[in-house]
């Protein structure tokens, strides 16, 4: 695990020891930095019927063996940015429930939201005799996730817990989940770690140090943001964006053409997340307050059509209207701003 996983661990293991592990956990903080990982294990350690001295999983008792069989179900669950929903897949283990993104039986389509019949499944599935008479688990990933009914279902689970029963919701946005629901988890808290710590990381990674070190200042200093992207392509993906919305900016590219280009591309929603983020990074340079209040403006926008296009909504005719302020009322702004710091 990474330095920082390593720390978050230390401090669930010390809450496991001690007697202190709640029957709720909200394990937060920003997208990947490792949190699905580290829930997967600690249930691992939890599970294991015969730990080592240390108290880590032992890897050999059958306990483990079911933890460690993993498999996707067909069709593949996904989430609406199109990766898996389960990224390690579903456990062989009978007492370890994973909830997450899944397919509509009924239209066979992927779901955009989870749903309350999937906190049914997983509060019958809390209430059962663990087979192996330990611990039950199930990890709910990502809890913002998770529409109002199945809210209420959720809070009601929680409010009424059973010993060894244990329920992780893992978010990116905590703030989306209600406050009834956070005030009754224990808080689990991810946050970026140092420069330096995460520059070491990525030459871990066998990134080179100067890719490293603008992959880093690109996703403002996140470093499993910075290491996707070096993967992935997504530095480059962030160079065309930028282009685009220059281009843009200084009338060469139309928001039509552009919206056009970025609605049949299979990564909209990676293209949408670089231009909030380069809206954002352009607003944190100016001085001007205009400047500055219509960038974030155009920030908020970009996110909202991020989640608007989860649904049915024509993409090219969402991102014209997003774009088409880029090109106006953002541009106006911006060359404002500019002609300000001349």
């Amino acid at each position: 695990m990474s330095p920082w996983q390593q720390r978050m661990y230390a401090q669930a293991t010390a809450a496991l020891d001690s007697g202190r592990l709640g029957h709720g956990l909200l394990l937060c903080g920003p997208s990947q930095l490792g949190k699905r990982a580290l829930a997967e294990r600690l249930a691992r350690r939890m599970l294991c019927t015969d730990r080592d001295a240390a108290g880590e999983a032992c890897g050999r008792c059958r306990s483990c063996q079911l933890f460690a069989n993993r498999h996707q179900r067909d069709p593949l669950e996904v989430r609406p940015d199109g990766r898996p929903s389960h990224p390690f897949g579903h456990a062989s283990h009978p007492d370890l429930l994973f909830v997450g993104y899944e397919v509509n039986d009924k239209t066979g389509k992927p779901r955009a939201e989870i749903v309350i019949e999937q906190i049914r499944r997983l509060s019958e599935k809390l209430a059962l005799t663990p087979q192996y008479g330990g611990a039950q688990i199930a990890v709910l990933d990502p809890a913002d996730a998770i529409n109002h009914a199945a809210c209420n279902a959720l809070l009601k689970t929680l409010e009424e817990p059973q010993a060894g029963r244990y329920l992780w919701l893992i978010s990116a946005n905590p703030a989306r989940l209600p406050a009834t629901i956070r005030s009754r988890c224990q808080r689990l808290e991810f946050r970026l770690p140092p420069a330096d710590e995460s520059r070491a990381w990525l030459r871990a990674q066998g990134h080179a140090d100067a890719a490293a070190h603008e992959a880093l200042e690109a996703a403002r200093g996140h470093p499993g943001l910075a290491d996707a992207w070096l993967r992935d392509g997504g530095l480059a993906l962030r160079r065309e964006i930028a282009a685009d919305l220059q281009a843009l900016r200084r009338g060469e590219r139309s928001a039509l053409e552009t919206a056009k280009r970025w609605a049949d591309a299979a990564d909209l929603d990676q293209r949408l997340r670089h231009a909030a983020d380069l809206a954002l990074a352009e607003a944190g340079r100016l001085t001007d307050p205009l400047g500055i209040r219509t960038l974030g403006t155009w920030f908020d926008a970009a996110n909202r059509t991020r989640d608007l296009l989860r649904t049915t909504v024509r993409a090219d005719l969402a991102l014209v209207e997003l774009l088409s302020q880029w090109s106006g009322p953002v541009n106006k702004a911006g060359n404002m701003a500019s002609g300000a710091r001349r």
